[in-house]
This record gives structure tokens, sequence and C-alpha cells, in this order.
């Protein structure tokens, strides 16, 4: 069940990418993620990376859900 999703295709965030580098919108998804989720009282998450390695726009959505307050 998906309680809490985020994209770049969705019309919120659409409108905010603009000129922004891909890492730049990674980081801006994972801030809308947080914030859907913990406004539905999730504070806290596995971070399951899918079998990607750790870095660039993987890391962005890691590091934009952590500043906008989601645990993991």
């Amino acid at each position: 069940v998906t309680l809490a999703s985020c994209s770049t295709l969705d019309a919120e965030i659409k409108s905010q990418i603009g000129d922004k580098t891909k890492q730049e919108q990674a980081k801006l998804v994972g801030e809308v993620a947080a914030k859907r989720a913990i406004s539905k009282n999730i504070e806290a998450v596995v971070f399951d990376r899918g079998g990607y390695l750790y870095t660039g726009r993987v890391a962005q959505v890691a590091e934009g859900a952590r500043a906008a307050g989601l645990k993991f």
C-alpha cells in the first residue's frame, strides 16, 4: 500500500523544476515526499534505494527528505 508518493510529473513540482538540474529536482522531490508523509503522521521511514548506488540523484532524494524532517 502506497501511503505517500511524489515525482517530477506531479503538477505541484512540475511548475517549480523549470531550469533546475536533475539533482536539484531530485532533492525537491524528496522534500515534497517528506512533507506529504509527515502530513499523514508518518515521521520515520526505511529508504529502499532499489539496488541503486547511494550517490547522485538517489542521495539527493534522501537529503531532501531529511531536510524536510523525515527520519530514516
